[in-house]
């Protein structure tokens, strides 16, 4: 596929996910991309990242190949958060080299690591709730279903962030709940990643929606951006205070969409950009 499609004059990335590193097959998967496809090939997808030791390996690896391949442009690495141990290291992964991308997330792998007791690919689990008080007339108690993967969003973000790297979702399994695959990968938008795997081409469709801001979403943040140009001071926005925190908070939204509207006509329009 490296060979046959020109990614880039498409204006998409090539990338490609190899065996683990303790796998008897990830290094012929290393030396074997580089070696065939050289700058063709633009980010590596690193699996069950443990620490920043696997980093560093797959950074000088990474070196020599390059130097015997004749590399123009150094090959990124996109760590996939896999283990309990790499959650509890993520910080440190993600500061592990300059080669660094990005991180996402791997729900099944991680969920077995820490022996949780779901067979799920991603998304929540109707045994994982919060439970209102006892009524005192012993009427039906209110009950609603928690995020298994908050806390490790939060900690992916945040070090992806600190660094200046990609915090993705990964795959959710349910092709039949586009739904449930919907509410995930909102839940990992409003999160702050900037996007997630698709397993199934019907998922396609449910993250460029999700990933891309709606139109009354951006035309808000503009009207905000508007009403303080600089950034500074004090201003309402349909009886809402504004300052300086809120004006970085629209900033956010109206960089992404220009983003997408660089790319999509209609979503430019739409916009109003």
């Amino acid at each position: 596929m490296g060979k046959s499609f020109d990614f880039a004059k498409a204006g998409v990335g090539f990338w490609s996910r190899i065996n683990a590193l303790n796998s008897p097959w990830h290094l012929d998967d290393v030396t074997t991309l580089v070696g065939e496809l050289g700058d063709r090939l633009d980010v590596i997808m690193v699996p069950k990242v443990e620490g920043p030791w696997d980093i560093h390996y797959m950074d000088q690896l990474l070196a020599l190949l390059e130097a015997k391949h004749g590399l123009k442009k150094p090959i990124l690495l996109h760590a996939i958060l896999e283990t309990a141990q790499g959650v509890a290291n993520v910080e440190a992964i993600a500061g592990a080299s300059p080669r660094m991308h990005g991180i996402c997330l791997g729900p099944a792998d991680l969920a077995a690591s820490r022996k949780m007791k779901t067979t799920r690919v991603g998304g929540g689990h109707p045994g994982y709730r919060v439970l209102s008080d006892a009524n005192a007339d012993d009427a039906p108690r209110e009950s609603a279903q928690q995020d298994l993967w908050h806390y490790t969003f939060a900690r992916m973000v945040d070090a992806c962030v600190m660094h200046g790297l990609k915090p993705m979702y990964g795959p959710f399994g349910d092709f039949a709940d586009a739904a449930a695959c919907e509410q995930q990968f909102r839940n990992a938008y409003l999160m702050g990643c900037v996007g997630a795997w698709t397993l199934h081409p019907s998922q396609i469709a449910i993250a460029r929606k999700v990933f891309t801001p709606e139109p009354d979403e951006v035309k808000l943040a503009l009207r905000m951006i508007a009403a303080m140009p600089d950034g500074t001071g004090v201003a309402l926005v349909d009886g809402k205070m504004l300052d300086d925190a809120t004006w970085k908070q629209a900033k956010v939204i109206v960089d992404l969409a220009k983003q997408v509207a660089a790319k999509d006509p209609e979503m430019k329009a739409a916009y109003g950009l």
